[in-house]
């Protein structure tokens, strides 16, 4: 069956979607947490590291992956990051606080796994990974991607919308808010080297307003570029909200919780100041040690190329949420 696809206004050019090994790496640099609390964070958009690891190294583990493409969201006007560098430039706190985790990353245990979906639900359930795959059918979309630290991406993930497990769920009239959970053993994922581990809020929360969960950008990635996700993607399971920031995209997911009441969110817990719980990307709301106007957009090529674009109020999505907002 052909589609024809009429562009909206803020999808970029299928040549223009970021390379996978770049996308993956957003530097959480903590360099105070005296009393607890954040005194600050570094931000290394020009100094990065241009060496790339060895593809196959990086990319350990997947398995490849059939889904049709959306033709919704099948270019996002930018050319799709190099595979290579969104696989070797990584945030994964659970990991380390640098974005160059990939290794580091391979100590996670994804099988077997199961995802708890519970709280103020009608039918809670536990899936395992074969359960996911064969009752939500995956469809690839290309994305961008923003994170806060002002750099961005484009890339290609396979997975479903986060609406097919809402209605599975069946929230009752309670359930206001959503938490996600990501895996967390202190044995295995050790977090950063400072501020120690036992200090953060560990295991990593994020959360939603149930209308932003049913909203239909909001979706749940079980595969990038043809793949299963490699393991400091976030595998099997992670959450992908295009209109926000990255930190709300949590990865290996063990449990989704239907609540009443804002969740705490990690975060969100550490510096409310600087990661708000909602998190759209607004280009005229600063973040408080850095502008979000300009963002720089990690090009095609095999090595870091940075190009400086303008940010897009809510990423460019804005025909898709706005209205979430008003």
């Amino acid at each position: 069956m052909a589609f024809i696809h009429i562009p909206k206004s803020w999808q970029l050019p299928e040549k223009m979607a970021t390379p996978e090994a770049v996308f993956l790496n957003r530097r959480k640099f903590i360099k105070g947490f005296a009393g607890f609390s954040i005194a600050g964070s570094a931000l290394a958009l020009a100094g990065c590291q241009t060496q790339v690891a060895d593809g196959e190294e990086a990319l350990q583990g997947i398995k490849s992956l059939n889904a049709r493409l959306n033709p919704t969201f099948a270019d996002a006007d930018r050319t799709v990051t190099n595979q290579i560098l969104a696989a070797t430039y990584n945030n994964f706190y659970e990991f380390g606080g640098s974005k160059h985790i990939w290794q580091n990353a391979q100590a996670l245990p994804t099988e077997p796994w199961q995802l708890e979906v519970t709280g103020l639900v009608n039918q809670p359930r536990t899936y395992d990974l074969d359960d996911l795959l064969s009752t939500f059918p995956l469809e690839e979309r290309v994305y961008r991607f923003r994170c806060v630290e002002a750099w961005a991406m484009v890339v290609p993930w396979l997975g479903f919308p986060m609406n097919a497990i809402l209605e599975a769920a069946d929230p009752t009239s309670d359930a206001k808010f959503v938490q996600f959970t990501s895996y967390y053993d202190p044995q295995v994922t050790k977090g950063p080297t400072f501020p120690p581990s036992q200090f953060l809020p560990f295991p990593y929360t994020e959360g939603l307003r149930i209308e932003e969960m049913a909203n239909d950008l909001a979706f749940f990635a079980v595969g990038i570029y043809g793949h299963t996700l490699p393991k400091q993607h976030g595998a099997p399971i992670r959450a992908v909200l295009p209109w926000k920031y990255g930190f709300k995209g949590a990865k290996s997911i063990v449990k989704i919780e239907f609540v009443a009441e804002q969740p705490a969110t990690f975060w969100n817990t550490i510096s409310p100041g600087e990661y708000k719980f909602e998190a759209n990307v607004e280009p005229d709301v600063p973040h408080p040690r850095w502008s979000q106007r300009q963002e720089r957009l990690i090009g095609p090529g095999s090595q870091f190329e940075w190009e400086q674009v303008p940010t897009l109020l809510y990423n460019g999505y804005g025909d898709y949420v706005a209205d979430l907002y008003a």
